[in-house]
């Protein structure tokens, strides 16, 4: 009888085993400007592999500072390289696995009914006049990614002393987004992936790369989370097919060469 059931205990260990690579589940920490397209890829890994994904969105800076008080984060993707060096100090993250992975352009919106098609934001531009009784809406530059890259442009197209007094500061670059889509704020700075997959607004100005720090996605695996699970869907996000999905957002895949 004690033999039959060691057997019995040995045969449910096995038969869990087989399921548990099934059942597992890869928690993803994104930057709010990858809402979609991770969304959608974890979609897709998810049809292909059984395994599920938990996605959480915010800006770099919230995210960054959850990981490095041990929130259970599996894999990070910053829009700043900051961030992702922020966690690298704190010995977070496992360091060879840091690979840039996307790029990322900067543009001012309008909402549709904006009078303008087009602006051409200088030193010289009216913009209290341009804002028209509203304010402008960027990821507050003081903790969001996409609020430094737009304080640094507005600063070289010299237009940061007037609109400064002038913000609406949103606690990340999808919320910016959103108080344009409202017409709550008639002009705002975002990424361009943003725009992209709005149909509220339009971009009335694309801002110079120039003008601000190259715009990057690090991506990494969280100190002690390289399981087979992650390590395969950590894969995944560098594959063609997940290029495909971020190029059809706006972004632009850095290679790995």
């Amino acid at each position: 009888m004690k033999k039959n059931l060691a057997w019995l205990v040995c045969g449910v260990s096995l038969i869990a085993s087989q399921y548990t690579y099934a059942a597992e589940s890869v928690t993803i920490f994104a930057a709010s400007s990858l809402t979609n397209a991770v969304t959608e890829l974890s979609e897709r890994y998810q049809q292909q592999s059984d395994v599920n994904s938990r996605l959480s969105f915010a800006s770099s800076s919230a995210l960054a500072r959850q990981i490095s008080q041990g929130a259970p984060a599996d894999i990070y993707i910053s829009a700043n390289v900051k961030w992702m060096d922020y966690l690298q100090t704190q010995q977070v993250i496992e360091n060879e696995s840091r690979k840039p992975l996307l790029k990322n352009s900067l543009v001012m919106v309008a909402p549709l009914s904006y009078p303008k098609d087009t602006v051409t934001p200088s030193a010289s531009w009216n913009l209290a006049a341009a804002l028209m009784d509203t304010r402008m809406a960027v990821g507050d530059p003081n903790h969001v990614p996409a609020g430094r890259y737009a304080k640094q442009a507005l600063e070289n197209l010299g237009i940061w002393q007037a609109a400064k007094s002038h913000l609406a500061r949103a606690n990340n670059v999808r919320s910016a987004l959103v108080l344009v889509e409202r017409g709550e704020s008639n002009l705002g700075v975002v990424y361009k992936t943003d725009a992209k997959i709005s149909n509220k607004v339009k971009i009335v100005a694309e801002l110079p790369d120039s003008s601000h720090t190259p715009i990057r996605y690090p991506m990494a695996i969280v100190k002690g989370k390289a399981t087979p699970a992650v390590q395969d869907y950590y894969v995944f996000l560098q594959s063609e097919e997940a290029k495909t999905v971020f190029e059809k957002y706006g972004f632009e895949v850095v290679s790995a060469n």
